[in-house]
């Protein structure tokens, strides 16, 4: 397998495309995490930085099968429905989207035609299941704790294992994923680090985001070596209760992310804009104080 990594540089985050070895016919792909340019002073949308990788998969003349959500993410819209007009391929994500889809449905007050049982995606998955894209096996693993849905994905084939994490692992030097979204919970992300921290130390770890401290590159990648051994938030030694409070008093400090609002609309529907209205223009509400404090 290949992976190539694209970093977002507005929101620090990285898409990665996934392409299975060559398994006597085309060349098979899958896109994880991919983003939809979003101007927040402006309301306007754009897609550059998908048509990079876009650009990638018709210059190798591969063939999208799977475009994979880690989560419903509250930093960035996602590109997944614009990616699959371009090029098919089915939306995949951890089926506790349902769960995320109905709190965020009462928060946003969202008509009845917005539907919650997760029909907006193409494929579920649960802890456990499998998916073949050519010669490689990606098995969903359960993280939650950032949010419910969090979904790892174990990429697997006759020469090497890696592992796709979401939000769930930052780089050792910057820690772990908040959790304190609607749904989040620390003791159970402590949990859910465990799981991926219990692979093989070797295991490559692709990285959803990276907020680089020191000005040091940023870097789509860890290891489960060097998270147990570095990570300021969660390496061996460090207990459960101690990982919680942790997490707990530094949620306490953070301000909501600056595309929060935005984000989590389009991303509970697969990547999809709201209809336009009568005027031909699309709308997105604005929830007065119900995220985070007033700073």
């Amino acid at each position: 397998m290949i992976v190539h990594s694209f970093l977002h540089q507005d929101s620090k985050t990285f898409s990665h495309l996934l392409v299975a070895d060559p398994d006597g016919g085309k060349q098979v792909c899958a896109v994880i995490d991919p983003v939809l340019d979003f101007n927040a002073n402006s309301g306007s949308t754009g897609t550059q930085s998908i048509d990079q990788i876009i650009a990638m998969i018709g210059a190798k003349n591969l063939q999208l099968e799977f475009i994979m959500e880690t989560h419903a993410h509250a930093d960035h819209l996602s590109g997944a429905s614009y990616l699959k007009q371009s090029l098919g391929g089915k939306i995949v994500i951890g089926k506790q989207i349902t769960q995320v889809q109905k709190i965020f449905k009462q928060i946003y007050n969202l008509d009845t035609s917005f539907r919650t049982d997760a029909s907006q995606f193409d494929v579920l998955l649960e802890d456990g299941d499998t998916l073949t894209l050519g010669n490689i096996t990606i098995n969903a693993m359960a993280v939650p704790g950032h949010t419910p849905a969090d979904l790892a994905y174990l990429a697997t084939d006759n020469h090497k294992q890696v592992a796709f994490v979401g939000d769930t692992l930052f780089a050792p030097d910057v820690g772990t994923a908040r959790c304190d979204f609607p749904g989040g919970d620390a003791a159970t992300l402590f949990d859910s680090i465990q799981k991926l921290l219990s692979l093989p130390e070797d295991t490559t770890l692709y990285l959803c985001h990276d907020y680089p401290p020191n000005d040091r590159p940023a870097c789509p990648t860890s290891s489960v070596s060097e998270q147990k051994q570095h990570n300021i938030h969660v390496k061996q030694g460090v207990t459960k209760q101690q990982f919680v409070e942790m997490r707990e008093a530094r949620d306490r400090t953070l301000d909501m992310p600056q595309l929060i609002i935005p984000s989590v609309q389009v991303n509970i529907a697969a990547g999809n804009l709201p209809n336009p209205e009568e005027n031909g223009i699309r709308y997105l509400k604005l929830p007065l104080n119900a995220f985070g404090k007033n700073s």
